[in-house]
């Protein structure tokens, strides 16, 4: 009876060892089905890290003086920055993530300019 356990224990152990290679040698997916982009929306979230990265990322750009939300894919730039060339900037790396919809720049001030 012992002896009938340990080879129902090895053969189970077995079966689960080669479903998991299996499984992960597809990347998870089960056998049939191919791998396809989610056509799901980008998440707001996702754009305004990928923003704020690229705004830090950016030589011209003080990406540490401008702020970033996003809702429903409409980005809003907020903060200072030194020159009109790095507002222009800022706008354009906004624009290029994917999911952007819109880019808002009402709220992006040049340091020193009348009315801030």
């Amino acid at each position: 009876m012992k002896s009938i356990t340990i080879v129902a224990s090895v053969l189970l152990g077995s079966a689960l060892s080669l479903n998991a290679m299996a499984a992960d040698s597809r990347n998870g997916q089960p056998q049939g089905t191919e791998q396809k982009e989610s056509v799901q929306p980008v998440s707001d979230s996702w754009i305004t890290t990928k923003v704020k990265t690229e705004l830090l990322a950016a030589r011209d750009v003080s990406g540490l003086k401008i702020d970033v939300e996003t809702v429903n894919g409409q980005v809003k730039l907020s903060g200072a920055v030194k020159t009109q060339m790095q507002v222009d900037r800022a706008i354009a790396v906004a624009r290029s993530v994917k999911g952007v919809k819109d880019v808002d720049s009402s709220a992006l001030t040049v340091e020193g300019s009348a009315g801030h």
